[in-house]
């Protein structure tokens, strides 16, 4: 009997619901998506472009030959009724993912596609329907192996041709037997519920997943080599990244202009003629609100009162409730997860996933602990219901469980089919699998399950005591709060710290303070009266649950995507870190000034959470998602073609109205280099007189300077400066050398090390990614005691010494200055010296064998070529441009260097 084939996305996961399926059914993975737009060019079809992806307009001068060309296709206009259309293409490296899943569906009785509940999900259950039941329209191309003759080739040389086998045309898979089945947690209860409701692939919450795609590559292409005009090459734009740091800016903005107002407090110690002795603060006075401005207002009152007689006014004693929090949401995950555990939203949603996926729990073998953790609802099924009100009365006693479970409200927009973070076992306590779990794991997994245990207990009561009192004309209160019933605190305790607290979490003032009884009308003594000094202040910089906070009550992004927003801005250098809290750089600043006045819409704030509103739209099937893109695309053209001509450019120099301190007759012009943003006279290069703007260091300033301390050992960092600038260096040397770099073209520091998921080969410990002075490279977390290291390879073997792998390396250019010139070398280097400075490609020459090509960039174009000893093989490549363009992604490696 045929088995039926199970797609998940990935291994793990495919682990864990493939011992609950039992021997009817394979599962395999696809390893995340396998189709996407294509990278070297942007892949949607827009209005005013030819068939062809040819501009309609051309910027040549009028009665120039270029200016007279005429367009060779038919142009698109806006009412194609396949306008915004997007190419999907198989994804580089997914052949054989594919070939093996199509092996498997044809001998399957069914196909059953299990993906994410979410809209990436459904894509990529889409995509692989599409590559399943259309094989013949989704073939990976292999590269052709014709040649061109080079123009100093020998006359006499052949040119070889090389016939190509052809390719047996795949067994496409009958649409009728795929089927899409999804559940929110890996259980067996969920898993045979989906099995025996499968549906087919929903095409509203695909559309969705396509207009968001679309609409972040357009604004990635279009937006992005303008930056590299204006700016500097490598920059790139998107969608939502660029209003989250909007955001970041703003604040900074706000922190600049923030003029600190200075007022007093004025606290009595009172006694009541029985312990204990109790503060009172300055009310009111004359039954009205006062504000006391300066010491001098102070002073005054404090000798009014001082000679009063106090005498309590009034006794209000009440019961207060503190009612438990909901379960976890995505976004209340993330913020908890970083008031409590300091886990950034990435590595958040990184263990998360981990612990939704499966995890070892010995005998057991994979088992899944949580429910899918991207998520904006609150809802929780009847069943696990049932388990915890089991668990509590049994673990906590009777009196902590109220009479009908605890229901709550999810925002207006959250999708309730989906359901709270929550375990998938409420019995399997966080004490009962802490011997299988890493520390960051297990202690995420007891926030999540304390937590939904808590959102079902009866709430915390306190006896809240306010007492006023009078002291002539002035009116001071003491407030006091003790705890009666612990209810859900018992399980889910609050942070000690008020700041780390979540809005609800945050208490009124008194909260744990004892006050002695009294009557109204007793006479009290005033043992001492202190007046205190305050200034107003800023509002606090972002840091990752406030940021998340944030871009959830504006609606900017999704419950899925809060963590890419936040780690793609700081990995583009356009924010650093210091202390968690986010600071936008120099170069984020300019970017986002820029694109902000260029493009007032297309990053406004509101329009960005409108536009999310309409994806939701679509995902419900009330909006064809091509409208949506349409009046997106209408606003954003005409900005477009503004900001060609009229945005601002460091590049030519930006005026600011300065004459020049040198030579007193140039303008100072703004201006960028590959080591930061300065200021440069306008009679360059008259006058050579230049003004680095880099930030200045914490030294220099006369302010405190900032504390950072060493990763390894502990010890405080301190800024030094060295041949190849300044560095921070460990206190500790040279017992311990750890050093950080800075972010280029400032003096803050660079990120830490990047932890990654493979262990040390030597001691053990966990690899982390590592900055040194030529780039990024692996190492030991364990350093110095352990001084692993590697290179980071490109996966292709050194011609010479078949050993080594090729590295991606960089040298200054004559002098140190100028372009750095780009090469790749050996990973065994010195003790191989092999380099070239062409780009290798992992594709066998087609003519010799050769086990790898290079890329080279050429007057003619690119060319794929065979280095090999008297192989001369070469192929032009069409239509590549000399930089793939950015999009929402990643900036690309040649940016970065």
């Amino acid at each position: 009997m045929a088995r039926s084939l199970v797609i998940v996305e990935s291994p793990a996961k495919a682990k864990t619901i493939n011992k609950y399926l039992g021997r009817n059914f394979t599962v395999k993975a696809s390893i995340g998506h396998v189709m996407d737009l294509p990278k070297k060019t942007i892949g949607i079809r827009l209005p005013g472009e030819e068939e062809g992806g040819k501009k309609k307009k051309s910027r040549a001068k009028k009665g120039s030959k270029k200016a007279k060309e005429k367009p060779t296709g038919k142009i698109i206009e806006l009412d194609d009724e396949k306008i915004f259309e997007p190419t999907l293409q198989i994804i580089a490296g997914k052949g054989k993912v594919i070939n093996d899943l199509r092996k498997s569906a044809i001998t399957a009785d069914a196909v059953y596609l299990a993906g994410d509940p979410d809209r990436e999900g459904e894509a990529i259950s889409a995509h692989l329907a599409m590559v399943l039941s259309k094989p013949s329209r989704y073939i990976e191309q292999e590269p052709s192996v014709s040649r061109f003759k080079k123009k100093d080739a020998k006359a006499e040389e052949p040119v070889t041709k090389v016939e190509e086998t052809p390719k047996k045309e795949p067994v496409a898979i009958d649409p009728k037997k795929i089927f899409r089945v999804t559940f929110n947690e890996i259980t067996p209860k969920a898993i045979r519920a989906a099995f025996d409701k499968p549906r087919q692939v929903d095409t509203n919450l695909v559309d969705a997943q396509q207009a968001r795609r679309v609409l972040d590559r357009i604004v990635g292409y279009k937006v992005s080599p303008i930056l590299w005009n204006k700016v500097r090459r490598g920059l790139s734009a998107g969608r939502v990244q660029t209003v989250a740091l909007r955001l970041i800016v703003e604040r900074e903005q706000l922190i600049r202009a923030f003029v600190p107002q200075e007022y007093w407090t004025i606290h009595a110690m009172l006694d009541a003629g029985q312990p204990p002795l109790f503060e009172a603060k300055l009310f009111k006075h004359k039954g009205e609100d006062i504000e006391v401005k300066d010491q001098a207002a102070a002073d005054k009152i404090v000798g009014a009162v001082s000679k009063a007689k106090w005498q309590v006014a009034s006794v209000a004693q009440k019961e207060k409730k503190r009612n438990p929090p909901p379960p976890f949401t995505t976004s209340k995950l993330q913020q908890a997860a970083y008031n409590r555990l300091r886990y950034t939203a990435k590595r958040t949603m990184s263990l998360a996933q981990k612990l939704y996926e499966g995890v070892e729990l010995g005998d057991e073998g994979s088992v899944a602990l949580i429910t899918y953790m991207r998520t904006d609802s609150v809802h929780v099924s009847n069943d696990a219901l049932a388990q915890v009100r089991e668990l509590i009365p049994a673990r906590f006693g009777s009196n902590y469980l109220p009479e009908k479970p605890n229901y709550y409200k999810s925002k207006k927009d959250a999708q309730e089919a989906h359901e709270a973070v929550r375990p998938t076992d409420a019995m399997r306590a966080p004490e009962d699998v802490r011997k299988y779990l890493e520390e960051d794991l297990f202690k995420l997994y007891q926030l999540i399950w304390q937590r939904f245990v808590a959102s079902q207990m009866l709430p915390a009561i306190f006896d809240q005591t306010t007492i006023d009192i009078s002291a002539g004309d002035y009116t001071f209160r003491a407030t006091g709060s003790v705890q009666k019933f612990d209810g859900y605190l018992r399980v889910y305790q609050l942070p000690a710290s008020i700041a780390d607290r979540e809005d609800d979490e945050k208490d009124d003032e008194g909260e744990g303070r004892a006050l002695p009884q009294v009557a109204e009308g007793q006479v009290l003594r005033l043992d001492k009266i202190r007046p205190d000094q305050h200034f107003t202040e800023p509002p606090p910089r972002f840091n990752d649950a406030t940021l998340v906070k944030e871009l959830e009550e504006d609606g900017i992004g999704r419950p899925s995507t809060y963590a890419s927003i936040i780690s793609t801005i700081v990995e583009r250098e356009y924010v650093t870190k210091d202390q968690g809290r986010f600071s936008p750089t120099m170069l984020g600043e300019r970017v986002s000034m820029l694109l902000v006045k260029s493009f007032e819409d297309i990053f406004d704030v509101t329009f960005t959470a409108r536009l999310e509103e309409e994806l939701d739209e679509i995902e419900e099937g009330k909006l064809p998602w091509r409208e949506a893109v349409k009046e997106f695309w209408e606003k954003f053209v005409v900005d477009l073609d503004k900001a060609g001509d009229e945005m601002l450019s460091y590049k030519a120099g930006i005026p600011t109205g300065k004459k020049c301190e040198e030579c007193g007759q140039g303008e100072l012009l703004e201006r960028i280099s590959r080591h930061g943003f300065f200021l440069g006279c306008s009679r360059y290069p008259d006058c050579d007189f230049i003004q680095d703007l880099s930030p200045v260091l914490p030294e220099d300033t006369g302010g405190p300077p900032k504390i950072e301390y060493c990763d390894n050992c502990g010890k405080e960092m301190v800024i030094k400066r060295g041949m190849f600038g300044t560095f921070l260096a460990c206190k500790g040397y040279p017992d311990c050398k750890t050093t950080r770099r800075l972010v280029q073209g400032t003096r803050i520091a660079h990120q830490p090390d990047e932890p990654l998921e493979e262990k040390c080969s030597l001691c053990g410990n966990g690899l982390v990614k590592k900055h040194g002075r030529f780039g990024e490279f692996i190492g030991c977390s364990g350093y110095p005691k352990c001084k692993y290291t590697r290179p980071i390879t490109m996966g292709i073997k050194c011609p010479k010494c078949n050993e080594g792998e090729f590295v991606r390396r960089g040298s200054a250019g004559k002098g140190g200055r100028g372009r750095p010139r780009i090469f790749y070398g050996c990973s065994r280097y010195p003790d191989c010296d092999f380099t070239t400075p062409y780009m290798p490609v992992a594709e066998p020459c087609p003519k010799c064998g050769a086990p790898f090509i290079v890329e080279k960039r050429t007057k003619i174009g690119t060319v794929h070529a065979c280095i090999k000893d008297n192989c001369h093989w070469e192929k032009l490549i069409p239509d590549v441009p000399p930089q793939t363009q950015p999009e929402e992604l990643p900036v690309p490696v040649a940016a970065k260097s």
